[in-house]
């Protein structure tokens, strides 16, 4: 049995984003647009963060699915694919971390 990844999540988001219709929860939220999706990933993040105070691991768990699939669908919104996350994340692991964060830019 192979594992579920999140390239398996990302990949039935987007089957649902195509196929669209009223059963479809992934398709209502792109339809609500980017900022809907935003605002949705901020509650998951919020719930998430209580969850890990709260030291409920089953929370924890559960929650942080919830964000990473509200991530996901807001980056379907932005037109944004997981590849150019993780390329970014390559990109910083040839450095500290602490290196990569003095790096960025401030405006």
């Amino acid at each position: 049995m192979s594992r579920f990844t999140v390239h398996d999540l990302a990949a039935t988001i987007d089957a649902r984003a195509a196929t669209g219709g009223e059963a479809s929860y992934t398709r209502k939220l792109l339809d609500k647009g980017a900022e809907h999706c935003a605002r949705k990933l901020g509650e998951e993040a919020v719930e998430t963060v209580i969850a890990a105070v709260e030291n409920n691991r089953e929370h924890l768990v559960a929650e942080s699915a919830d964000l990473v699939f509200h991530l996901l669908v807001l980056l379907k919104s932005r037109g944004v694919k997981l590849e150019d996350v993780e390329a970014e994340l390559e990109m910083r692991t040839s450095m500290s971390g602490l290196q990569e964060k003095a790096s960025r830019t401030r405006d």
